[in-house]
């Protein structure tokens, strides 16, 4: 499975992702909002998980490659996720912390957004968060999505729940 985009390509991970997801998920800046760090075997059940998810649901967080060099710089897809006591589809992302701010997290979520619209059955998408968390907001929030929720809970204090809807992403897509 591919996903294709201007600058990005989003592809199933495998084991020889290691290195270029741990440059993500061990950076303590970038996992600031997540409620612990990254080891060598949390990576590897990381990346094992989403393979066990490729083969169960079709789906589940993809490798976010740099199309023009092929180079990983993050994670970005689509989740099964408990969000306020509800197993929700979620988009969920991780760009390495020097190709943040490029665009490249809305990008990416962007064409798992459409993605998930026009290949599954699910009427609304999710992405949420811990609330101090505003880089990971202003991103739900430039791919179409809008705050519906907000909740405490243990892990992230309060959480905030952001939801783009089948038809509010058909808007987007028929007036840009």
């Amino acid at each position: 499975m591919t996903i294709e985009t201007k600058r990005l390509i989003l592809r199933e991970m495998n084991t020889d992702d290691f290195d270029g997801l741990s440059a993500v998920l061990s950076d303590s800046e970038i996992m600031k909002h997540y409620p612990y760090s990254f080891d060598e075997a949390r990576i590897r059940g990381w990346i094992n998980r989403n393979i066990e998810r490729y083969r169960i649901f079709g789906f589940g967080l993809w490798a976010v490659c740099l199309k023009e060099t092929g180079e990983m710089i993050g994670d970005c897809g689509l989740t099964m996720q408990n969000i306020g006591g509800v197993i929700k589809p979620e988009i969920g992302y991780h760009i390495r912390r020097d190709m943040q701010r490029k665009g490249y997290a809305c990008e990416a979520a962007s064409a798992v957004r459409d993605w998930t619209f026009n290949n599954t059955p699910f009427n609304e998408i999710y992405s949420y968060m811990k609330y101090t968390n505003m880089p990971s907001a202003k991103s739900a929030m430039s791919w179409g999505c809008k705050k519906v929720d907000e909740f405490p809970d243990e892990v992230n204090e309060i959480t905030h729940v952001y939801c783009i809807t089948k038809s509010e992403w058909k808007d987007i897509k028929t007036n840009g």
